[in-house]
């Protein structure tokens, strides 16, 4: 486990970027994705699953779930230890000048206010701190949406430093190749547990 300390420093000099999920990173959720076949529901899959799921001949996702705003403030659980990293992070980020997102492979949700109620319920500046939605490109990989976020804001400005936060390993190492691509910019991957503890990938 890292030191909390250790995730409250900024590393070496210029603008870092702080990116943390939200499904099992910062709050324990209980959306589910329908799988549809023939007009019926066939399964239904928790977020983990969902990731790795192929489907299969005449299958389809709905993600009815997973845009419902209320649904998200009633059933999600904060990961208290995680949303504090979060809280301290950004407050320490903001006097420095570098910035933090959460980039989610969620769509929009049916009421935004709705949604950002839950984060300000935790103390989360979540007003200064910009939710991308990287299920709006389309149904794909977590990992192949959230990578197209991550270079666009890249492309944006040039950071020192990114570093993220997500309970799935396929969006972890996405980040870390991309130090290919940019080789003068210092990547870190944190697995989130969930009790709240992170471990660097």
């Amino acid at each position: 486990m890292i030191g909390f300390k250790q995730f409250i420093a900024e590393g070496k000099e210029g603008i870092g970027l702080t990116i943390w999920d939200i499904d099992e990173t910062l709050f324990n959720t209980k959306a589910r994705v329908y799988i549809v076949k023939d007009g019926e529901i066939v399964k239904k899959l928790a977020n983990k699953t969902y990731n790795t799921y192929d489907l299969q001949p005449g299958e389809s996702f709905d993600f009815r779930e997973f845009k419902d705003a209320a649904h998200f403030r009633d059933t999600s659980e904060p990961i208290v230890k995680a949303i504090a990293k979060a809280r301290a992070i950004h407050k320490n980020i903001m006097r420095k000048g570098s910035k933090m997102v959460i980039i989610t492979a969620r769509a929009d949700f049916d009421n935004k206010e709705v949604f950002l109620d839950t984060f300000r319920k935790q103390g989360l500046d979540i007003d200064n701190i910009h939710i991308h939605r990287a299920g709006n490109l389309g149904h794909g990989k977590s990992a192949v949406q959230k990578r197209v976020v991550i270079k666009k804001l890249m492309a944006q400005q040039k950071y020192a430093r990114v570093r993220l936060f997500d309970d799935d390993v396929s969006n972890l190492q996405m980040l870390k190749d991309l130090k290919s691509e940019y080789p003068d910019t210092d990547f870190e991957a944190y697995l989130a547990h969930p009790d709240g503890k992170m471990t660097k990938y």
